[in-house]
């Protein structure tokens, strides 16, 4: 008994979540640098920009999503796209397929302004 008591006392307490896919790439420079060249070329150059823009759809850097901001919202919504806008969905395209979309996620969680948990 007094072994078991050592040994919880003793072992690291554990995240409940997993280590993800994002998690690596945000911790991969050159993940997070392919990311950005996704973001520019597929992004960037036709509806978001780097920064905030007059006639602007959405500003993916700030804390304000409007058709959600988590993780997966995020990947759902470059996958399938966002109905009745000019948001169409990417699929499966991207030259890596989700690998790539999970470095785009990644980008930009990385370059987001630090918003407020509730």
């Amino acid at each position: 008994m007094l072994i078991l008591g050592f040994l919880a006392a003793c072992s690291v307490e554990e995240s409940d979540q997993p280590v993800t896919l994002l998690d690596t790439y945000l911790q991969d420079p050159v993940a997070l640098e392919r990311g950005r060249l996704l973001f520019e070329g597929s992004c960037a150059s036709y509806c978001h920009g780097t920064a905030p823009q007059d006639g602007e759809d959405v500003d993916l850097f700030d804390c304000q999503w409007k058709y959600g901001g988590t993780n997966d919202d995020i990947f759902r919504i470059v996958t399938t796209g966002i109905p009745e806008t000019r948001m169409v969905g990417f699929g499966n395209n991207f030259p890596e397929g989700q690998n790539d979309l999970w470095m785009l996620i990644a980008y930009l969680r990385n370059e987001q302004q630090v918003c407020d948990q509730i």
